[in-house]
């Protein structure tokens, strides 16, 4: 008797949390599984949806994955560390001026 089952492959990845996204998710790090040839959009969208207030947060960071710069369309693999980087702050660009 043959069974016709489709299986979703996963993967696992690391997510660190810095700054306000650490405060927003309570956490500094996780790890998440993802179906196989999930991008960087697609883990944003699951993090919006299991924490509330990164939203806001998320539409201004930079994305990077095992330390260098992607895009959002980025396609993530087994093992990789991502991170977004929230905008940094401080500092008064008028009195540079002086």
């Amino acid at each position: 008797m043959w069974v016709n089952v489709w299986y979703t492959f996963r993967m696992k990845i690391h997510i660190r949390y810095f700054a306000s996204l650490r405060e927003a998710t309570g956490r500094g790090d996780e790890i998440l599984e993802l179906p196989t040839g999930a991008s960087v959009s697609d883990v944003r969208a699951m993090l919006v949806t299991r924490y509330a207030g990164l939203r806001a947060i998320l539409e201004r960071c930079l994305c990077a994955v095992n330390r260098a710069y992607v895009q959002p369309e980025a396609a993530l693999h087994e093992g990789d560390e991502l991170v977004f980087i929230p905008p940094m702050g401080g500092g008064n660009a008028e009195r540079g001026a002086e």
